[in-house]
């Protein structure tokens, strides 16, 4: 009898209701402070407050890993990985745009 190990995933799902503090951030995206800093100034992610503490949305998670691999792989600095997102976000929004336009016509 060949017996199977099933492996548990457990995590959080993070959206734009979702609300991270800069030390929360960090941790999920495995960065310093100083690197989410950069990113609000050059306009990457945009805190929901930053008095009494800087809050985030969910989404900047995904925005930040993002970011650093274009970095990573590309070898992109800052500003280079920031246009970039604007453009891969811009293509996507354009692409769900097309699939609903598509979706309404085969109906």
């Amino acid at each position: 009898m060949k017996v199977r190990k099933i492996e548990q995933v457990t995590g959080v799902l993070l959206d734009e209701e979702s609300e991270l503090s800069l030390s929360e951030l960090c941790r999920a995206c495995g960065v310093p402070a100083e690197r989410i800093l950069a990113l609000v100034e050059e306009g990457v992610i945009e805190p929901r407050a930053r008095k009494p503490r800087w809050r985030f949305s969910g989404i900047c998670v995904g925005r930040v890993r993002r970011v650093y691999t274009l970095e990573r792989d590309l070898g992109v600095n800052l500003a280079g990985a920031a246009l970039a997102l604007e453009l891969l976000e811009e293509i996507e929004r354009l692409q769900a745009q097309l699939a609903r336009l598509e979706e309404r016509r085969r109906r």
